[in-house]
Parts: structure tokens; sequence; C-alpha cells
């Protein structure tokens, strides 16, 4: 009788524990950015889409141009819209593969496709690369845009440095960093969405009243053979660089609910179709556009070259800076989730206002000043495009795919599965090579914090 006692006594004491060990994790879930919010529309969806993926990728696109040529490049954007759409919709589907269980995080999907530890290892460091690498350089695309607004609408006043516009961007960050998920960032995330398509349209469009340049040139940038192959391989980075979503579109379609009726991949993929399409209406008109007015005299930064009228190019510049506050913020929001996790999960640090303000403070300031020290923007969109973007882009998905699904050898899936894995791996490769050289070559006149 005593024994039954204490084994109904043990049951009772073991459930009160798990109850509050569940109330616990609920309770954390509902503090962390990704897991706090589950209220987001289909809508949501497609701006936060449009934010991450045109960025500063689309400024640099008809410089990539003029370093591919007319035939390669055309080819290389079809193929990498193509690709992507198709990998961004093997994530969509993988979101809710299994039963009752949603992976909100990259990380958690590549745990469930190649095993708890392996998984991290394997997305983690490159998921950060990422994510870390377009806050480094959005800090320099939004400090250099100030500048260029700035010189514009002031011409004869006295020049400031670049360190200091990447500082005054940086200040909105120390600020805006404080919101806590992605549902409270979604009107800066629409801002900038409106602000991505503004400033490509007015790219294309003042290029083109401008009317071609005298004695436009389409050959290739670099005169020497060595040259033009290490400029190919940037170029590569750089288009890489451009469509870089997928780094953040499981954390986005964790936002929406989802129930057995009505799954979260439905209006998540709507959204996803809906900004595809804003990307092609970006991307295709810019790069072609600008490579054939200007050809190879192209600055790598789009707005840079164009001079006049002063006041739309200011506006634009201005719309740039605009745009890059809220995909720094989209693409730091997984980052925050990342530290905060590992705080309070792993490092049992109590969940409070002030862990947050002193980890996200402390990221903004370091991405500020890796921003100042290596402002190098065209060779750091081929480095960090090359080197992480073309995995978590391009392949990784697809390997999760075959190792989760396994489809029939020599089948569609499986064809075009293994295309995409031979594309990226060929981008992995070559392109931070390119992109490696730029930075070399560019650091060599280059003077600290100047």
């Amino acid at each position: 009788m005593r024994t039954q006692t204490q084994n109904n006594a043990d049951k009772t004491y073991d459930q009160t524990e798990m109850d509050e060990k569940l109330a616990k994790e609920k309770a954390i879930n509902e503090w962390l950015p990704i897991t706090s919010s589950r209220n987001a529309k289909w809508w949501y969806s497609a701006f936060h889409n449009v934010t991450a993926m045109v960025g500063a990728g689309v400024l640099g696109l008809p410089y990539a141009m003029a370093e591919l040529g007319w035939g390669p490049g055309i080819v290389i954007l079809v193929l990498s819209w193509v690709i992507t759409l198709y990998t961004l919709w093997q994530m969509v589907e993988m979101h809710e593969m299994v039963p009752g269980k949603r992976f909100d995080r990259y990380h958690e999907l590549g745990q469930h496709a190649f095993g708890e530890k392996l998984g991290l290892y394997i997305v983690v460091p490159q998921q950060l690369i990422v994510e870390v690498g377009v806050c480094i350089v959005y800090m320099v695309t939004g400090g250099t845009s100030l500048q260029k607004v700035h010189d514009t609408v002031c011409s004869d006043c006295k020049k400031i440095k670049l360190t200091y516009f990447i500082m005054i961007f940086a200040s909105v960050h120390f600020v805006l960093s404080h919101l806590p998920n992605f549902h409270s960032i979604a009107g800066v995330s629409l801002a900038a969405a409106a602000m991505s398509l503004s400033y490509s349209t007015i790219a294309w469009t003042a290029a083109l009243d401008k009317g071609v340049v005298e004695n436009v040139d389409y050959s290739y940038k670099a005169k020497t053979t060595t040259g033009k192959f290490f400029d190919f391989l940037a170029a590569l980075g750089a288009v890489a660089f451009a469509y870089a979503g997928h780094n953040v579109v499981l954390e986005i379609q964790a936002t929406i609910p989802s129930t057995p009726e009505k799954p979260s991949k439905v209006p998540m993929w709507k959204g996803v179709i809906f900004a595809y399409i804003i990307v092609a209406l970006c991307y295709f008109p810019v790069s072609l556009v600008g490579y054939y007015i200007y050809g190879n005299s192209l600055e790598d930064n789009i707005l840079v070259t164009l001079e006049r009228p002063k006041w739309l190019i200011a506006m634009a510049n201005m719309f740039v800076v605009i745009h890059v506050i809220g995909s720094y913020q989209v693409y730091a929001m997984p980052v925050f989730d990342m530290m905060e996790t590992l705080l309070v999960k792993k490092l049992n640090f109590r969940p409070t206002f002030m862990l947050r303000f002193i980890t996200r403070t402390s990221y903004v300031a370091i991405t500020m000043f890796l921003g100042i020290t290596f402002p190098f923007f065209s060779g750091l969109l081929g480095f960090f495009g090359g080197f992480a973007f073309a995995p978590t882009t391009y392949f990784l998905p697809c390997i999760m795919w075959l190792a989760i699904y396994k489809p029939k050898r020599f089948g569609l899936s499986w064809w075009c599965n293994y295309i995409c894995i031979f594309f990226g791996v060929l981008l992995m490769v070559l392109s931070p090579i390119g992109g490696l050289r730029s930075i070399i070559v560019k650091a060599k006149t280059y003077e600290f914090y100047s």
C-alpha cells in the first residue's frame, strides 16, 4: 500500500516537473523573436521577402553585367531567378513536412535532414556568415547612399568621411533593433519593400532618360585575360548575393498561423510568388538597361554612376537608405533569435529587457565597426555572395530535399535537384576567388577610416 502511494506521489511529482518545464519553455518561446508572434498574413510574407531579397544586390547587378557580358550575364540572371524560386518553394514545402511540427528556423530543418549535431554544424555557420555579412554590407550601403545624398544636394559643401555617414546610419539601428520580433518590424519592412521598387525604377528610368553614353563600350571592364577571369568570378558572387532571401524564409513563415486545414505554406507561397514578381521587375530592367546605357563605364553601384537630375538621384539614394534600414532588421532578427536562444536556453540567463538590450546593441556596434573598417562594396558582394549565399540559397535546400524525400533516381525531381547543386557548387567555389581579389586590389590604395 505504501509502495503504491509512493509511486503515485512520484508520478504527480514527475507530472508537475514536466508541466513546469513545458510552461517555462512556452514562456521562452513567447519571448524569442521568431516564435513570439504567429499572426502574419500572406502579404507580410510578400513584403518581408521583397525586403530580404531586393537590397544592395540590385545596385551592383549592372556592374556585374559589365563583368559578365551580354550572353553570360542574361543566362546567369535568368537561371538564378528560376533556381532560387525552385529552392525557395522547397523550403516552404519542408516547413511543416512532419505533422504537428514546424521547422521555424533554418538550422532546425538542417537538424531534421542531417542529424541533431551535424545539421547544426552545417547550417548555423553558413547562415550566420550570410546574415552578419548582409548586415555589414548594408552598413556600408546605407552610409554610402547617405554620403551620395549629401554630396548631391550640397555639392559645394565640405566633404565628410564615409565613416561618419556609416555611424549616422547605424544610429537608427541602435533604436530599431530593440523591436521585439518580426511582427513588430512589419511597418519598417513594408516601407523598405516599397522603397526597393521605387529606387530600382528610378535607377533604370533615369538611365534610359539620359540615353546611351557617347562611345559606349560593351567589352569587358578588365583588359587582361587574368583580370577578365577574376572579374567574371566576382560578378557570379554579386549575382548570388542578389538572391539571398532564403536565409530568413523559414523564420518569416514561422510568423504565419497554421492549422491542418489551412497550412502556412499556402499563404507563404502566395506571398513568395508576389515577391518574386517584384524581384523580376526590379532586377532585370536595372541590370539590362544600366548595362545598355553605360556599358563598361559603370561604377559598382549604379546610383553612384547617375549624376542628373540631382533631385531625383538624391531621392533615389534616400530610398536606398530607407530600404536597407528595413533589410538590416529583417536579416538581424534571426541573428538576435540565435543569440537570445543560446543565452536563455543553453546558458540559463533570464529573458529580460536588459539582456536583449545589451545583446542587440552590441551586435549593431560590431557590424557598424566592421562596415567602417572594410567598406569594399563590390568585393564584399562577390566574396560573401559565393562563400555563403550560394550554399544556403542554391543547393542546401536541394540536398535536404534529396536526404528527406529521396526522390526516384534519374526522375525529374532528382535531375532538377542535382542540376541546382552543380550550379550552386560552381558558384560557391569560383566566386569568392574573384571577390577576394577585388578586395585585395582595392585594399592596396585604401586608407583605413578615411
